[in-house]
């Protein structure tokens, strides 16, 4: 785990590492990137997990569990908002169902955190915390990535999971989603890609989102403008920050 300067959260906890390229919205993943710098520095959890190809590191295809990081949040004292897997995804098809109970049992052990779970696959997620009967908790937060309209139908695998707070992440923004049904979705984070290849993000696009959050009650959140240079380009809608967040609500 460690702290991290991504605005909707104060820390990560990647009890698994490596992903598989799936839709359009991983093609310039920074956990790419990443692994890659942090396979070169030795670390074994990220050896094998990339490979080069046209010019830049991609995912093989395949997720490592980390049993050495499971227990790691017991240890923190200090209450936190935790993004679970930063660098991979906790419900790719590599991760045994009974290392995903794991997981829950040691965020059911920390309810003084917030866990923000978030999966490009929530079909699994779906089909796992169902199957296995695992509890609802009020700390942990599920959440699913919608970079364009071809993936909407996320928002509905979401619904269909048993969550006091469900939010999507409109990250990286390709596309527009104006016909999202944001119904029972608590949290909207939106943001542009950044980095060296980084996709436009069209202003219109966000205030579509803005609108149907608007409409369904749902937290907006804006991240970023993205670009090459996102800190130059900024995070704020004509000279505004939205920085708002979910409200908790009973089981």
């Amino acid at each position: 785990m460690a702290d991290t300067t991504i605005e909707w959260t104060d820390a990560t906890w990647n009890p698994v590492a490596g992903c598989t390229v799936i839709t359009p919205g991983c093609t310039n993943c920074y956990a790419m990137r990443m692994a890659a710098r942090l396979e070169a520095m030795g670390l074994p959890k990220y050896q094998g997990l990339t490979r080069k190809s046209g010019g830049r590191y991609v995912w093989v295809g395949k997720a490592r569990i980390d049993e050495a990081s499971l227990d790691v949040p017991l240890k923190w004292r200090k209450p936190r908002k935790i993004f679970v897997n930063s660098m991979s995804d906790l419900f790719h098809d590599d991760v045994p169902t009974d290392f995903i109970a794991r997981v829950w049992k040691v965020m059911e052990q920390t309810p003084r955190h917030t866990y923000q779970i978030l999966t490009k696959r929530p079909e699994r997620m779906r089909d796992v915390l169902v199957a296995l009967d695992l509890p609802v908790l009020p700390h942990v937060w599920l959440g699913t990535s919608v970079e364009d309209a071809a993936v909407l139908s996320r928002l509905d695998d979401l619904r269909a999971t048993p969550s006091v707070i469900r939010f999507v992440s409109f990250e990286p923004l390709i596309g527009s989603v104006a016909s999202a049904d944001l119904t029972d979705i608590d949290w909207a984070i939106i943001g542009g890609e950044s980095g060296p290849r980084s996709r436009p993000m069209d202003p219109q696009w966000v205030d579509e989102i803005q609108s149907r959050c608007r409409v369904s009650g749902t937290a907006f959140f804006f991240k970023q403008w993205g670009g090459r240079n996102k800190k130059a380009a900024g995070r704020s809608i004509d000279g505004q920050t939205y920085d708002e967040m979910p409200v908790v609500h009973s089981c």
